[in-house]
């Protein structure tokens, strides 16, 4: 069972933070992590999560716990 993380003052498990940084429910998604980097907008810790988005499609996204920044591993 995935733990839940404070997320810009939200307690999040981590469908929500999938949800959060792919802007829709995903389909599954991994646990939690740290992702062991500062947001590049406000310094904060970001975490990361992996998770699918379609049946076809493996996302690791990364979202600070402090502001709004977001991003994936997608090029």
């Amino acid at each position: 069972m995935s733990q839940n993380r404070v997320v810009e003052g939200r307690m999040v498990n981590a469908v929500r933070l999938a949800e959060l940084v792919e802007g829709e429910r995903p389909m599954e998604a991994t646990e939690i992590e740290d992702a062991e980097r500062d947001c590049p907008e406000c310094g904060g810790d970001v975490l990361q999560v992996g998770y699918m988005p379609s049946v076809s499609e493996f996302v690791t996204g990364f979202k600070c716990q402090d502001c709004e920044w977001s991003e994936t591993d997608r090029e």
